[in-house]
């Protein structure tokens, strides 16, 4: 069997995923639904195809590279939704930005603070305190 490319297997993974659940869901249907020898018949036909779609799935998976944090694997394993972990990994990176733009903002005020008293205290430096704060995306108090 020829390498695939990661796009083309994750593709081809997908397509034998779906058919093992349509596979189980046809089964299901046929134990529900059991009429004698027909479905019985029908039922091993859908086994013998589950077991081929599942040999098929069990080569082609391992050309796919999925890197699953191992956070959301133990979230996983512990029976937790990994959408939950989603969610408050997004929640504490808002919160984090939040305090990092608070710093930010502090900097910058006492960058301009520190400009202003130093153009005040030494007016001969005013105009490289004024580059200084401009380049650097300050603003410069007159």
């Amino acid at each position: 069997m020829a390498a695939l490319s990661p796009e083309s297997a994750i593709v081809a993974v997908e397509a034998q995923l779906k058919d093992i659940v349509q596979n189980l869901y046809n089964l299901i249907v046929q134990v529900y639904d059991h009429h004698g020898g027909k479905t019985h018949e029908a039922m091993k036909r859908e086994i013998q195809s589950l077991v081929q779609n599942l040999v098929k799935l069990s080569r082609t998976a391992p050309s796919v590279q999925v890197n699953i944090p191992p956070e959301v694997t133990s979230y996983v394993e512990n029976s937790r939704n990994p959408d939950i972990f989603t969610r408050e990994f997004v929640e504490t990176v808002q919160r984090m930005n939040q305090m990092l733009n608070g710093r930010v903002d502090a900097y910058r005020m006492l960058q301009e603070q520190l400009a202003w008293q130093v153009s005040s205290a030494i007016p001969e430096l005013k105009g490289d305190v004024t580059s200084v704060v401009e380049s650097t995306g300050g603003n410069i108090r007159v």
